[in-house]
């Protein structure tokens, strides 16, 4: 019998119809599920419809660990345990076909779902199906908006929208987002909601002034356009700002945790407080009404980890709304309902109004004058490095087990998996993670996560590169590189070091080793031979390793690595002794530093920048930088003062105070690197360096530890300090894209009574950001989240690391005063800021590619020995390199023979008059070692298919009408990038 031949559109239409794999099913005519919106209850025309949400916020990681708030451990920090929480919900929704529920954080979820019967879970899935039990957001977690990268953002959503979508179907996927806590709210989360297919989006903070002139002018409900570049509506994103937070009306909290008293319905009974309740209620009702647009109000009942014992909040639920309804009997127009985000954004698309339009974001936020939420834009400095650092593993070893195939996750060096990695990096972008506003004992659990998910990802990375290069060789990380400590190069006499690149385009990478001897010879992987140069380690390098190393010099040389691929170098010992004079640093203070791109000039008196040319467009700013510190306000003064701490900003004075007014210097140039090593303090020093081929200037800061000898906290800043006029305004990015326009003093959206000048004028800086005039553009790139600001034109002010001496009263219960058994006396942080200078026309020619170098920096592993001789030394896992406007941002094993793509134009439109035009790929031409059989586009969360994916349509109070959606590419295997956007597939491939 003749074997049948399918195409690959059969190929697709038999594997996606079936829905195996974890992809979305579709939804055939005969399905008429009963969730979502058709599982709305009834709401009364002409009266007032109060959508009761039943809800609990349950963060994943606070004052608590992850594993301590789902068990329930450590109450004497916090009564909270997750796993009662939904047992009781469950229960209570079984005894009431009209009581609603919602839940958000899936990372909790699924590890009580795992836990629970074959009944249990099928009596769950009816709640689903019958829209008593909805999600909303559907995350892994409620991320923060504030300090993460878009890529984990994307990749957290994906993770718990994925398993939503296998365990529920149709009915487990979100209509809604909803952050409630975040502080503060980004444009690019706003527009990557809109992209992921969410009908509306939900908040509960944002600045108190903001918050007063929208429930004057009834505004607090709006379409958000969350990007300049993407043509309306794909970026447009109904918003609405909850009345309360994300708590109960005053008086009307029924958990365990309040102490408001319940609804005593008996008449008999002297205490019979029913009239008063009701009373109360429909005063608060109208009140709200006042506020809000549409004859529907929203009701947020709940908080933070409550429904432990759901019977309490329900029967009193349920008693309030029969009873405000009796009313109506007597002529009342209020009607109360169970209700769900979802349900209530219906009832405001049926309105059929107009809605203002905002397109500027949510940040800074305050909750009062003095109280503005700014520091946590910089708190725990090392763990937002380490976050993003864990993040560049978490897409190489992706990547790598794609490229690798089944042996990726049992080789020879064992079972690898990229999974726990996934999860921790998840975990991290929760909204108390990364943004460094929980406990100490809970950062050091997410931390210890990250490197837990990174040693399981050791294995699957050795697996596949033992694979692709044909050596069994054991492979070495070394991941305390930046302060000069690696055991295998500091001992070994011959060894190999294999770079690989995670970005579609090929990489110079510049390679530093920590190392005894004094002379090396290095063959690249086509045995030419590499130059490199030996120089000593410095002071502050060692200082800071405090006996984790023992390396007196470092071997530094310039690497080539091919688009997502690696290239093997081979590095031999030639002598030891004392480093050659040229490379030795001299206590002298240089007037120039420069290659063939950029120079740099120093003040010889005192030993700081004082200019930045660019050789190649001949122009040239003055340019100083230098360290100061704010005095953090304290309280002592007085009690009603605001102190700052892990969220809050509050210097007490806006002028910071200069670290050191010179900088004692040593200098060192050779064919490799110009450095200038200044030492500011003995707690502040920086080495100023420029590679032979760069285009950016790095500046590598290492502040701490901290001094707090004198009682006083102290918030570390870089300033630097220019000839731009850049006429009190700079620009900041959103989550690692699109740049938004910021002004001293400003907002744009409410005149703005300034009461904090330094810390209402902060905003997150997330990759980048800059300060120009209409000659000149000076970009500052930056290696982790940080916060800054714009205090004098043209000056860019970056903070770097927080020391604290009192709690901000925001709840996290402890000041942010960070030590470690290495560092006891405080903790010791380096990063590097990267400067360039250029047109303002041609300046994301240079920052956007740079800026994804440090997002997505090479992994270097290291082999000891002589290589063998068949050991394949260079790979690229694509055909061809991409276009420069493209940024392969998703590489990842979806199932078995499935692959997720993800390919993004990198380029704001009208940013580059190169590059922000529209892009071609084609996706069987894309990768050497899979061939692509098949290919459906998916919508940006990888949980509907893009054909399929229809979201409710908005009118702004502009009168636009929504533009027509794209038509379909010329071809199923061309993709056509326009400024900004992001294409997602899923790919039928086969191993070649």
């Amino acid at each position: 019998m003749a074997t049948p031949v399918y195409t690959p559109f059969v190929f697709l239409l038999l594997l996606f119809q079936s829905g195996v794999w974890g992809f979305p099913v579709r939804q055939t005519p005969q399905e008429s599920p009963t969730c979502g919106y058709k599982s709305c209850h009834a709401t009364k025309p002409g009266m007032l419809n109060v959508h009761l949400v039943p809800h609990t916020h349950d963060d994943v990681g606070w004052l608590k660990t992850v594993d301590q708030y789902f068990y329930g451990d450590r109450n004497d920090i916090q009564h909270a345990g997750v796993q009662y929480i939904l047992d009781s919900v469950v229960d209570q929704l079984l005894k009431n076909p009209d009581r609603r529920f919602i839940y958000v954080e899936t990372a909790f979820f699924y590890r009580w779902w795992k836990q629970q019967t074959d009944d249990m879970q099928n009596t769950v899935k009816q709640l689903v199906n019958e829209g008593r039990l909805e999600f909303v957001n559907g995350g892994w977690c409620m991320s923060d908006e504030a300090t993460t990268h878009y890529s984990a953002v994307i990749d957290q959503m994906t993770m718990g929208l994925r398993f939503l979508n296998d365990t529920f179907g149709h009915c487990g996927r979100p209509r809604v987002a909803w952050h409630i806590d975040p502080f503060g709210h980004a444009r690019e989360h706003a527009s990557m909601f809109a992209q992921m297919g969410y009908d509306g989006f939900f908040f509960g903070r944002l600045d108190y002034q903001d918050r007063s002139r929208r429930m004057v002018a009834r505004e607090q409900e709006m379409l958000w356009r969350a990007s300049e570049s993407l043509t309306p509506p794909m970026a447009d994103l109904f918003t609405g700002i909850l009345p309360n937070g994300y708590n109960p009306p005053e008086g009307f909290c029924w958990d365990q945790s309040c102490d408001d008293p319940p609804i005593r319905d008996n008449p008999d009974l002297e205490d019979y407080n029913v009239d008063d309740v009701v009373t109360r209620f429909l005063r608060i009702a109208q009140a709200q009404a006042l506020v809000y647009k549409t004859n529907h109000i929203i009701m947020t009942m709940g908080s933070d980890f409550q429904y432990e014992n759901a019977n309490l909040w329900y029967k009193n639920l349920d008693k309030l709304i029969r009873y405000v309804n009796q009313k109506q009997s007597n002529g009342s127009e209020v009607n109360v309902l169970y209700s769900t985000p979802s349900c209530y954004l219906q009832e405001l698309h049926r309105a059929n109004l107009t809605w203002p339009l905002k397109g500027d974001d949510f940040f800074p936020y305050a909750d009062s004058a003095h109280d503005f939420w700014t520091g946590y834009f910089t708190s725990r400095p090392a763990l937002k490095r380490y976050e993003r650092i864990s993040n560049s593993y978490l897409q190489t070893c992706n990547q790598l087990e794609v490229l690798g195939g089944p042996i990726s996750r049992k080789g020879p060096f064992g079972a690898g998996d990229s999974d726990t990695l996934k999860k921790a990096m998840a975990v991290a972008q929760h909204h108390d993670a990364v943004s460094g506003t929980e406990k100490q004992h809970v950062a050091n659990d997410y931390a210890r996560r990250l490197a837990n998910g990174w040693a399981h990802c050791q294995v699957l990375v050795s697996n596949t590169l033992s694979s692709l290069s044909g050596s069994s060789a054991p492979r070495v990380y070394c991941e305390h590189l930046n302060i000069s400590v690696c055991p295998l190069t500091e001992t070994s006499k011959k060894f190999s070091v294999n770079v690989y690149n995670p970005l579609a385009r090929p990489v110079s990478w510049p390679v530093r080793l920590p190392v005894n001897g004094t002379a090396y010879s290095i063959s690249d992987p086509k045995g030419k031979a590499v130059d490199s140069q030996v120089v000593p380690v410095s002071q502050a390098t060692a200082a800071v390793r405090r006996g984790r190393g023992y390396a007196v010099n470092e071997l530094l040389f310039q690497v080539q690595a091919p688009p997502l691929g690696y290239s093997t170098y081979s590095v031999s010992l030639l002598q030891n002794g004392p480093p050659s004079p040229e490379s030795s640093p001299l206590p002298r203070a240089p007037k120039t530093v420069q290659n063939k791109f950029l120079r740099v000039t120093f003040d010889p008196e005192t030993g700081l920048l004082s200019s930045l040319s660019n050789l190649e467009t001949q122009q040239t700013v003055k340019l100083s930088q230098n360290f100061y510190w704010y005095n953090a306000s304290d309280g002592n003064n007085s009690e009603s003062i605001q102190m700052s701490g892990a969220y809050i900003f509050r210097p007490n004075t806006s002028t910071p105070f200069i670290i050191s007014k010179t900088a004692k210097i040593e200098t060192l140039q050779n064919s490799v690197v110009q450095e200038v090593r200044q030492w500011f303090s003995p707690w502040v020093s920086q080495v100023v360096r420029l590679y032979t081929d760069s285009r950016a200037l790095e500046l590598e800061w290492t502040v701490g530890p901290v001094p707090i000898g004198d009682d006083l906290g102290k918030e570390v800043i870089s300033r630097l300090d220019s000839s731009i006029n850049s006429s009190g305004v700079f620009y900041t990015d959103s989550n690692g894209r699109e740049v938004l326009q910021r002004r001293k003093d400003y907002r744009p959206t409410w005149n703005l009574r300034q009461s904090e000048p330094i810390a209402g004028n902060y905003y997150p800086i997330n990759s980048r950001a800059y300060i120009k005039d209409d000659k000149d553009q000076l970009t500052v790139v930056t290696d982790r989240s940080q916060g800054g600001g714009s205090i004098q034109d043209g000056s860019l002010e970056i903070m770097l690391h927080r020391r604290l001496l009192y709690d901000d009263v925001r709840g996290v219960g402890e000041p942010l005063n960070e030590t470690s058994d290495i560092y006891p006396e405080g903790l010791v942080v380096r990063g590097r800021l990267l400067l360039s200078l250029s047109p303002p026309a041609t300046a994301a020619d240079t920052h956007r590619p740079l800026a994804q170098e440090v997002v997505l920096q090479p992994l270097i592993t290291f082999t000891d020995g002589e290589l063998h001789p068949s050991t394949r030394l260079e790979f690229s896992g694509l055909q061809a390199v991409l276009p420069p406007a493209v940024h392969l941002l998703t590489v990842s094993q979806w199932d078995q023979d499935s692959v997720l793509l993800r390919l993004e134009h990198q380029y704001q439109a009208s940013e580059s008059k190169e590059h922000s035009q529209p892009v071609t790929v084609n996706l069987q031409k894309l990768f050497s070692t899979l061939d692509v059989l098949g290919v459906s586009e998916m919508n940006l969360s990888a949980n509907q298919w893009k054909d399929e994916m229809t979201r409710l349509d908005w009118k702004a109070e502009s009168g636009e009408m929504p533009l027509p959606k794209r038509g379909g590419d010329p071809s199923v295997w061309e993709v056509n990038l326009k400024p900004m956007e992001i294409c997602t597939f899923l790919l039928r491939v086969r191993q070649r």
